[in-house]
């Protein structure tokens, strides 16, 4: 394993973040440091993502940040520019794949068959995100697939919470979970930074 990979199985959990605004940056990374879990995954869902990213990485250096939602070259080199770790995409992207493996970054590409397996292994990826976890049969299908693939580690995203984490980080294919439960968008428009924290603590204190 990578450096990257092994702080994300360190961690276990991946806060999957939507900020609407790249002033919701400051108070995320505070909340995230401050509830014990701090890694995010800031998703490329809205235009606020790339500044987003840069004032984390400034600001809060302790931060593990990756950007999340990458599906285009475009934004990989934007994300790259601005500080981020780690790549992650709803699926496998070949010119991300390529710009990754080019410039020695993690990418976690999103896989949900056996075939987008194997075309990320040609680019030397061994992790990959399984997503939908849920809608996609879930941790009984990651163990069927992952039968085939001695050596592949899976990072479940997708219908992930409070209720179900614990079944999939007992796997041992599964290196860790994204969930956006913990950061719940609403809770974030709405600025309730403190119970944001608080769901943050309770996954925290689940995981360990």
């Amino acid at each position: 394993m990578n450096d990257v990979i092994e702080r994300v199985a360190k961690l276990k959990l991946i806060p999957v973040i939507k900020l609407n605004t790249p002033a919701e940056a400051e108070p995320m990374a505070k909340t995230l440091i401050n509830g014990g879990l701090p890694i995010a995954e800031v998703t490329f869902r809205t235009d606020a993502a790339e500044e987003a990213i840069k004032i984390m990485h400034r600001d809060y250096p302790d931060i593990f940040l990756g950007a999340g939602t990458v599906t285009t070259l475009d934004q990989a080199k934007k994300a790259v520019a601005a500080g981020a770790s780690f790549l992650v995409g709803p699926g496998l992207s070949e010119p991300v794949a390529a710009f990754a493996k080019e410039n020695n970054i993690t990418y976690f590409p999103g896989v949900c068959t056996p075939t987008e397996i194997i075309k990320a292994q040609e680019y030397g990826i061994n992790v990959v995100k399984f997503f939908p976890a849920k809608a996609y049969g879930g941790l009984a299908t990651i163990k069927a697939i992952s039968a085939a693939f001695l050596g592949v580690k899976f990072i479940a995203t997708g219908g992930i919470n409070a209720d179900n984490i614990a079944e999939y980080l007992a796997s041992d294919v599964v290196i860790a979970c994204g969930g956006s439960w913990v950061v719940d968008n609403k809770l974030v428009s709405l600025g309730k930074w403190d119970e944001i924290e608080k769901l943050i603590r309770e996954a925290v204190t689940q995981i360990q």
